[in-house]
């Protein structure tokens, strides 16, 4: 089950039009790509994908990404919203989400049942979380990871014994409990369980009863923990192969705000990035692109990504990322920023940590990240400074191309 409604309201106004998992991520993904990838790598491939708000762009992208043949029954990547089997309601929370899809569950008959989110950029072999699940005859187990502690409050965080059987869970807490040997960080979960079937269902059912939440984080876990057996999995002892020497041990990056995305991009850049998706053994999966390889006439670019069907003429590109189908036009500028799919910069534009969602025209001589007041009354600027162009509209865009 993954958990693909998130409104994503810290992201605005790159969700303005779509849910968090569809916005687009390093030149060619969707954020989604990234746990659908780690399922898949895995060979776990019956997933469940519930969406709810502003789900069509993300519904487009599985159905042209990740369809499959159907001729293997247990392939398969199905979207499914909200069936309002027990009211009119939508998913009240994740809890509710996958209590309102319990026949799906009864339909499929696991064992273990898998309930990640889709808001997340990181690599996992989710096959060893699930032998630490059964070696440790958990009822549920919590994907968990290290943090400093002034950033835990942002998250549930676990205290363990040492079978690291989870014997506190406080969800964001004012003030976190630091680990007994580490007191400059704290366990947190990382939003990712794996249930026994049992354990779930008869959780779900009590927790429907009750006045909560409705989530897994504040309602589902906390109940757990005084009678059940749920356990913490360390994150930092999984082991993806194919990970290179100089990237972050156990990367993992939420990108919900606007700093975030925008920090998880630069990291994907330099000699030695601190996660590199070039990882032929562990690849994030994503749809085939119909267009050209990028193509550069006279230009000066360094430290930049650039992705299929883009042109790039007598411009300079500067630690930044270009999505697929972009065109920078003669004299552009373009710095510390992300340009995403079929946008066009006009000559002698210049962009400094600015991103630009797609179907954008930036006119000729257009200055974005220079002048924040002007920026203001034309643009989104984040409390970081980042400047956000949001989507445009595929209509007006190909107006825009017949008028240049």
């Amino acid at each position: 089950m993954i958990m693909a409604g998130g409104k994503g309201e810290r992201l605005h106004p790159l969700t303005r039009e779509r849910s968090k998992p569809a916005v687009p991520f390093g030149a060619r993904y969707r954020i989604i790509d990234f746990v659908l990838s780690n399922f898949v790598n895995s060979e776990m491939l019956s997933l469940y994908v519930l969406v709810q708000y502003k789900s069509q762009s993300l519904i487009e992208h599985l159905r042209l990404s990740w369809r499959t043949t159907g001729i293997v029954p247990d392939y398969f990547v199905a979207v499914v919203p909200p069936q309002m089997r027990f009211g009119p309601a939508w998913y009240r929370g994740t809890a509710d989400a996958v209590l309102q899809n319990l026949n799906l569950v009864d339909d499929f008959n696991p064992d273990v049942i898998a309930v990640f989110g889709a808001d997340h950029v990181y690599r996992m072999d989710v096959a060893q979380m699930v032998s630490f699940h059964r070696e440790t005859g958990a009822d549920v187990t919590v994907a968990a990871r290290h943090v400093p502690i002034r950033e835990a409050s942002s998250f549930g965080v676990l205290a363990v014994d040492r079978a690291s059987r989870v014997i506190e869970f406080d969800e964001k807490p004012r003030e976190p409990k630091s680990m007994p040997d580490d007191p400059a960080h704290s366990l947190v979960s990382m939003g990712n369980y794996l249930f026994s079937r049992r354990a779930l269902v008869d959780a779900l059912l009590a927790d429907a009863r009750r006045s909560t939440d409705h989530d897994f984080g504040r309602s589902i876990i906390p109940e757990l923990v005084p009678g059940g057996r749920v356990f913490a999995y360390d994150f930092t002892a999984n082991e993806v192969p194919g990970i290179k020497p100089y990237e972050e041990v156990g990367y993992w990056r939420d990108v919900g705000s606007i700093e975030s995305y925008w920090d998880a991009h630069m990291d994907l850049l330099g000699e030695s990035p601190r996660f590199d998706l070039d990882n032929r053994y562990w690849p994030i999966r994503t749809g085939v692109h119909p267009g050209p390889a990028a193509r550069f006439i006279g230009s000066d670019i360094d430290n930049t990504q650039v992705a299929e069907g883009s042109l790039v003429k007598r411009a300079t590109l500067r630690n930044s990322i270009l999505g697929r189908s972009v065109w920078v036009n003669e004299g552009a500028h373009i710095e510390d920023s992300i340009i995403m799919d079929h946008t066009t910069v006009g000559k002698g534009a210049r962009l400094r940590r600015a991103i630009v969602d797609r179907y954008n025209i930036v006119a000729a001589d257009t200055e974005i990240g220079f002048d924040r007041e002007a920026d203001r009354r034309r643009y989104h600027v984040d409390g970081s400074g980042i400047v956000v162009v949001p989507r445009g509209g595929r209509r007006e865009f190909l107006l825009g191309l017949e008028e240049m």
